[in-house]
């Protein structure tokens, strides 16, 4: 199984098992969290972001259901968003946090928009190279609002480093750091594969360092709970997305052209 196989495996069972979550607790899977307890029909909601979450991660692991799978998450994303999270922006427009907790969504948007754009190249839709590029746009404005928040929030951030790594502050400092930068290369393009594995790569290891050791320790407040759940889910989109950067484009005649050695992979 190559790079690009195993993340979109890897991203289909995160999905499926954040469905399984929902149904199982009877509540709103915490990447779809906060939904107020006002909210008309909520418990419905809880069900359909289970099936939601259970159907598109099954279609991804079929060829014939990948193209509506992606594109059913892409759509159903971007509306939860904009209803459940757009609206912390325009009640707290300065706030970083507002612009963090909708990066979180935005990573996952980018992933399954990632994938539609991979698999429906030269349909009408937002596909092909345009709609990667978009994709590759969302996912480093999200990495920005990360890093920020790194160093609006330190207070928060740093007690979360691992107790065995001297200087908490600094971590915390580096890789609030390593989330700007890479989310300026993916903005701007000019590095958009290196910054998307090495945002992968630190979204990997915070879930492993700080998320993990919790998990095993015992039980996790609410609070934990979601953000392990969460950042679990960040990893699994971050790696596809990763998978899908084309390598440094070169100069042809006066012209950027991505290398002609990589063709669009159809899903497997």
């Amino acid at each position: 199984m190559d790079f690009k196989s195993a993340s979109r495996l890897f991203f289909a069972l995160t999905l499926i098992a954040i469905g399984i979550i929902g149904l199982a607790g009877g509540e709103i899977a915490p990447i779809w969290q906060p939904v107020p307890e006002t909210t008309p029909g909520r418990q419905v909601l809880v069900y359909l972001c289970a099936f939601v979450s259970m159907a598109c991660g099954a279609g991804l692991l079929a060829k014939p259901t990948f193209v509506p799978a992606s594109l059913t998450l892409t759509i159903f994303l971007i509306v939860w968003t904009a209803c459940f999270k757009f609206p912390f922006i325009f009640r707290a427009p300065l706030e970083e946090v507002s612009y963090q907790t909708n990066g979180e969504n935005a990573v996952l948007i980018a992933a399954a928009w990632t994938l539609y754009a991979e698999a429906a190249a030269g349909r009408k839709f937002v596909a092909g190279e345009f709609g990667l590029q978009l994709a590759s746009l969302l996912y480093g404005l999200a990495l920005i609002a990360f890093g920020l928040s790194h160093f609006f929030y330190l207070q928060m951030t740093a007690p979360l480093v691992p107790s065995w790594l001297p200087g908490p502050v600094f971590w915390a400092y580096l890789t609030g750091a390593i989330y700007l930068a890479t989310g300026v290369g993916l903005v701007t393009g000019l590095a958009s594969r290196p910054a998307a594995l090495a945002a992968a790569v630190q979204i990997t290891l915070i879930t492993l360092l700080v998320w993990g050791p919790m998990l095993f320790a015992g039980p996790l407040s609410e609070v934990h709970w979601q953000e392990t759940v969460v950042s679990w889910a960040l990893t699994a989109g971050a790696w596809v997305i990763a998978s899908a950067q084309r390598p440094m484009r070169a100069m042809h005649r006066g012209r950027l052209l991505p290398n002609p050695s990589i063709a669009s992979d159809s899903p497997r």
